[in-house]
């Protein structure tokens, strides 16, 4: 793995580092706080090719690579989670499997205004009875002549009441079960779909996390996404790339917890000297900024493989193992460097806390991520 950013990655990792610090910073708690969608900020995300990093130039994305989101991810998520969930499921879970998988005629009307940051797009894989067990689809979708009725509901849906566009799993044929499973892509305002509730979240609090419901909602055939079939294997597929994407997301949100233990144990006093200068802290920072780091490579590794075009499923898995795992021992720490006052809200660090938890929760548990590893491992 080549450790040396090409002139495009910098100017995109600096770019992303100067915006989150001018413009999202400043407002991270008081939306957390509201739990407010951050509607301006996200839109100058888009205009400065955030949301579509990956995507070709020809539909409306900024035509770079994986290793350049993970750097931008990053810097977002170092200034605020909520910020980086927006950008990474637009980015990896909606963006990348309909580039990868729909026709031109798709890809004009379903990527290029999402990926130009005028729409967001959303992921609608989870259900009631589907969550790590996503095989398990009860939204089904029946065939009437040219078109595809969808029943059932989707839950945990980040971005699902923002978003102008969904990628649905639903279950077209259930004999054949995961099999039979199709990706279709329906628009916000099509009959019969409706966003049902949001969620009161522990973390993540400025992004949305909704339940769409389907009810009879008659969908072309033209927004079928891949063939008939095909959903399941879509899913899996796009889920390798968004594990990249929260393994960045943990990453810079341990990172912003580190950097604000830092500067408090350099000012905080205790026993007549700053609390830096006590060894059980040094210890304690050293261990954070170590685990970082580890974490930071592994990410790389996975994108820097995905942008070879070569497999990347264990190395994503382990990025996003491990780096979920490092980011709530380090914003745990983080807490316990500040002491009582990492425990009220004046303190940004018990947000960091907050938002670590759902990166080892959120597309493949930190236990689906061991399964998937040690099955590439086996070769099972």
């Amino acid at each position: 793995m080549n450790l040396h950013l090409t002139d495009e990655q910098q100017m995109i990792q600096a770019m992303a580092r100067e915006f989150a610090g001018q413009h999202i910073k400043p407002i991270a708690a008081e939306i957390d706080r509201d739990a407010r969608f951050p509607h301006e900020t996200v839109k100058r995300m888009g205009e400065l090719g955030l949301l579509g990093i990956a995507v070709p130039e020809q539909w409306g994305g900024s035509g770079a690579d994986t290793v350049c989101y993970v750097l931008a991810l990053e810097e977002i998520a170092r200034a605020c989670a909520s910020h980086a969930v927006v950008m990474s499921v637009n980015n990896s879970l909606y963006c990348e499997p309909v580039l990868k998988y729909g026709t031109d005629a798709q890809r004009r009307r379903f990527l290029t205004p999402v990926a130009s940051g005028h729409a967001l797009g959303c992921f609608a894989l989870t259900e009631p009875e589907a969550g790590s067990d996503a095989r398990n689809q009860h939204t089904l979708a029946r065939r009437d002549g040219d078109d595809w009725v969808l029943t059932g509901r989707k839950l945990f849906i980040s971005t699902g009441r923002e978003a102008s566009f969904a990628l649905v799993f639903a279950q077209t044929d259930q004999a054949k079960a995961h099999r039979g499973i199709t990706a279709f892509v329906v628009e916000k305002g099509t009959r019969g779909f409706s966003v049902s509730r949001t969620e009161d979240k522990l973390g993540i609090r400025a992004s949305d996390t909704a339940e769409l419901v389907f009810e009879e909602c008659r969908v072309p055939d033209a927004h079928r996404l891949g063939p008939e079939g095909m959903g399941f294997k879509i899913a899996l597929s796009t889920l390798d790339g968004g594990r990249v994407g929260i393994a960045a997301q943990a990453v810079g949100i341990a990172a912003g917890a580190y950097e604000r233990a830092v500067a408090y144990a350099r000012e905080r006093k205790a026993f007549g000297v700053p609390i830096g200068e006590h060894q059980m802290v040094q210890w304690m920072l050293a261990d954070m900024t170590t685990a970082i780091d580890g974490a930071r490579l592994l990410t790389l590794r996975a994108a820097t493989l995905k942008d070879a075009g070569r497999p990347f499923t264990r190395e994503a898995a382990m990025a996003k193992l491990f780096a979920a795992e490092m980011a709530m021992k380090v914003t745990t720490d983080a807490v316990q460097v500040h002491g009582g006052y990492g425990f009220i809200k004046d303190y940004e660090v018990e947000r960091y806390f907050r938002d670590a938890k759902i990166t080892a929760i959120y597309e493949g548990t930190s236990q689906i991520q061991k399964l998937v590893i040690a099955r590439e491992v086996l070769g099972a």
